[in-house]
């Protein structure tokens, strides 16, 4: 599967990019938040899911872009956002409303207990793969029921 390109504009959109960014690692440096264009993006390798199945002995990492549009504040929290080298390990991308909506909060639920807030006018998310794929040997691994 070459080039991934996703666009989410609901809570369920949402959920398939989630999915594929699942385990996607990155690094401090690879946060931006514009916020005169009200843009939030970060540089992931992601873990290629869709190509995980059966008993493969190698796997793949692609390069990603993560866009978020419509975004009007961020909050980091167990992470120092001035240690660009730092590499963390994105668990999920969640949204809370609020309000009646469309407006309301997307986290990006990170490993170690720490997270990234977005304040966001709505749901408006892209996911685009930038590079090629990469082997790698290991395959994520969770507990049962994660």
């Amino acid at each position: 599967m070459d080039g991934l390109k996703l666009l989410a504009l609901d809570e369920e959109d949402l959920a398939v990019v989630s999915a594929h960014v699942q385990d996607a690692v990155f690094k401090v440096s690879g946060l931006e938040y514009d916020a005169r264009r009200k843009q939030f993006s970060l540089i992931v390798n992601r873990f290629v899911w869709e190509m995980a199945d059966g008993k493969r002995r190698s796997f793949e990492r692609r390069r990603a872009v993560l866009l978020f549009k419509r975004v009007s504040a961020v909050r980091s929290l167990g992470f120092d956002r001035r240690n660009g080298e730092a590499v963390l390990d994105l668990l999920a991308v969640t949204f809370t409303v609020a309000g009646e909506g469309p407006e309301g909060a997307v986290e990006l639920v990170l490993a170690g207990e720490a997270s990234i807030a977005l304040d966001v006018e709505c749901i408006e998310v892209q996911l685009a793969d930038t590079g090629g794929a990469w082997e790698t040997a290991f395959k994520p691994r969770h507990p049962e029921g994660v």
